[in-house]
């Protein structure tokens, strides 16, 4: 005899009352396959494998695949709390808004702020790789080394970027799609060729046919090899909750988005195993010549395989061309598709008002933020300039303290959802393992990554520069820390000076801390 099916529980109800605003953006404008597409383009996996290979292989050598297996867990259990956050409250400030009806409205407002920190930080070095990379497109070589014609460059891209957001987010997607089709198919090309090679016996004598023992974390020298390497590996996987951001203007937007989230991770994970395997199977770890571990290439190690993967004949040299422009779409993609959440962001807490009220203006005809995505760009241009004009080693290091912001906002939206959840995680299995389990875990990773980060980039050794503290001890920090934690810092400075004179957010006037979510009413 068969038991009656139960049926699934329902999802929590919408927030209701002072909590909840209209926005004005363009509802419906996008599906699941267009979520998908910015989620993934975000990322902007070809820049993000070409920078930071090289780093994961000069800590754990041939063990690099097994690392970009163990990134992926923290990113895949956090896409879970936003797709089931998302559920409840889809709503376009995300770590903000959800963080402070969990926490309360300082957590909230601190979670909006790493959101911003961080994509304006990596807009500097988004840039960077567009304008050198532009110049080495069309063989202006010399020009490629240039400061000034590489800012000018990169200014000019922030601004076209900006401007494309500005004028509609079904543009932005259009967009995207093609240029995330140039990066798939030239990654795909390039592993392709590569392993035809290796396995043709026509690669260079540094290659050998991929092993099961590439995929073994007990053949990692160290437990801080371990951790330093999945630092580095969760930065080639972040940028996917863009596709969470966009929500409000989603088709079946308390789902698709959180779908789209979810696949976009799974997807990076197949492309970027089968790209670290070949292109290491191809060239190896060695520390010279085309090996994945020469710090010369470290900057760019797929760039580097080009010539050797596809030959120096007419098609080669027009491959290895692609390869440059797919890095160069990428960092297009990226810095777009950056733009989009950081504006959506600022517009949600100006709506909540925890920001200037003109920070939620959207345009009549175009129905997307006016203010925020001029501001963005604007605040990315300045801070672009003003790192360069600093020093390069100084913008290196602050590249390098996204991590922190990464591991900040994400592990907070997985303690968030835990909390939010948490008198309805034993109404079922599922509520347990997805509102419970996975995001907890998630983010108990990562701030278990975040606090190894500290005292990583605290050495005064780790990185491009040294910060002498000017009270005592005195003690001599590593930039990277000092660019990381003082953003965080900075918000917080911010959060209390706007709160002084604009206390009604901070009071829970605007967003209070809801009560029917935890109990599942």
């Amino acid at each position: 005899m068969s038991s009656p099916s139960v049926p699934p529980p329902a999802p929590l109800p919408p927030p209701q009352g002072p909590g909840t605003t209209d926005k004005g953006l363009k509802g419906g404008a996008l599906g699941l396959f267009s979520s998908t597409v910015i989620g993934l383009a975000s990322t902007a996996p070809a820049y993000s494998l070409a920078a930071t290979l090289g780093v994961i292989v000069g800590i754990v050598g041939f063990q690099s695949p097994i690392v970009i297996v163990l990134a992926f867990i923290p990113m895949f259990l956090i896409a879970y709390g936003y797709k089931e956050l998302n559920r409840a409250d889809p709503d376009c400030g995300t770590t903000f808004t959800w963080a402070a009806r969990a926490f309360g409205p300082r957590t909230g407002w601190l979670g909006g702020w790493g959101i911003v920190a961080a994509d304006i930080i990596v807009m500097a070095n988004l840039a960077q790789i567009a304008g050198s990379y532009g110049f080495q497109l069309v063989g202006a070589d010399g020009l490629a080394e240039n400061t000034f014609w590489v800012t000018v460059v990169g200014v000019l891209w922030i601004a076209v970027m900006t401007l494309i957001c500005y004028i509609g987010i079904e543009l932005s997607a259009s967009l995207q799609k093609v240029l995330l089709t140039i990066e798939i198919v030239v990654l795909c090309l390039l592993a392709v060729t590569a392993l035809v090679k290796v396995y043709g016996g026509t690669a260079p004598n540094v290659s050998s046919e991929i092993s099961w023992s590439w995929f073994n974390p007990f053949e990692i020298n160290s437990f801080d090899d371990l951790t330093k390497s999945i630092l580095a590996g969760v930065f080639i996987y972040w940028g996917w909750d863009t596709a969470v951001s966009v929500n409000e203007e989603t088709m079946d937007r308390d789902r698709t988005p959180g779908r789209a989230a979810v696949i976009s991770t799974v997807i990076l994970l197949l492309v970027y195993l089968m790209v670290t395997t070949s292109a290491q199977a191809f060239a190896g770890v060695g520390e010279d010549g085309i090996g994945l571990g020469n710090p010369d290439n470290s900057g760019d190690v797929l760039s580097s395989l080009g010539a050797e993967v596809f030959g120096t004949g007419g098609w080669g040299q027009v491959a290895t061309k692609l390869l440059i422009v797919m890095v160069l779409t990428s960092a297009a993609a990226s810095t777009q598709t950056t733009i989009l959440p950081t504006a959506r962001t600022t517009l949600s807490m100006a709506s909540f008002k925890a920001l200037p009220a003109r920070f939620a203006r959207i345009h009549p005809r175009f129905l997307t933020p006016t203010w925020s995505t001029v501001g963005m760009g604007l605040a990315s241009i300045a801070f672009y300039v003003m790192l360069t004009q600093v020093s390069e080693d100084v913008l290196a290091d602050s590249i390098g303290s996204v991590g922190l912001m990464i591991a900040f906002y994400y592990g907070l939206t997985g303690f968030a959802c835990v909390w939010y959840y948490r008198k309805v995680l034993t109404r079922s299995p599922r509520d347990l393992w997805t509102r419970g389990i996975m995001p907890g875990l998630g983010g108990a990773l990562l701030l278990y990554f975040f606090l190894n980060a500290c005292v990583v980039y605290a050495a005064a050794d780790y990185g491009s520069t040294s910060w002498t503290m000017p009270f005592p001890p005195h003690w001599q920090l590593g930039g990277v820390f000092v660019t990381g934690i003082g953003a965080l810092l900075l918000g917080a400075v911010l959060m209390l000076l706007y709160g002084a004179f604009r206390p009604s957010y901070f009071r829970k006037e605007t967003i209070p801390v809801s009560s029917h979510h935890q109990d599942g009413h």
